[in-house]
């Protein structure tokens, strides 16, 4: 009796250990998609986002007064009609965000890589853009005015010069 509830257990033991083996190879193969953050109308007043990864996240609406996204990679990421006056996006990969109608201003992109960014209708009044890299960025000429007014610098991720990539001169 006890022999045979003890086979029963080792039976048990070694289905767990091969369906983990099973699941865990699965999920190598094909790996769970990441989900997207969803940070739409937050209010994020200084929030810390410095160095993180978050391609595709949604900060619609949101408040980003003086946060700090640093190094943060924000590929695909919706900034749309967002506050970040006063952020520092400092060596940040905005490639193709979507800023369009986002208040970015007195906004640090030094050295931050823009490139196929929407940004049609934002406000970049008094931003640091040196070494920003906007490369197929769409930006109203009005701004573009503005921001030639300041751009200097090559960006030291794609080698290219913040003028050059405004079509400045």
């Amino acid at each position: 009796m006890i022999s045979s509830i003890r086979q029963h257990i080792y039976t048990f033991l070694f289905s767990l250990v091969l369906l983990s083996a099973v699941s865990l190879v699965a999920i190598a193969i094909n790996p769970l998609p990441a989900l997207a953050l969803d940070y739409n109308r937050e209010a994020l007043i200084g929030a810390d986002f410095s160095g993180r990864d978050l391609t595709d996240a949604q900060f619609t609406k949101a408040n980003l007064r003086s946060s700090n996204f640093s190094n943060a990679n924000l590929q695909g990421v919706s900034f749309f009609a967002a506050n970040m006056e006063d952020a520092n996006f400092e060596g940040a990969n905005l490639r193709g965000a979507t800023l369009d109608l986002a208040r970015m201003i007195k906004v640090n992109l030094t050295n931050a890589v823009l490139e196929g960014a929407f940004a049609y209708n934002t406000k970049f009044e008094g931003a640091i853009v040196n070494g920003a890299d906007f490369t197929d960025i769409l930006i109203r000429d009005d701004m573009v005015k503005k921001l030639c007014k300041v751009a200097q610098g090559t960006n030291p991720v794609t080698g290219r010069n913040t003028r050059e990539t405004l079509f400045c001169d």
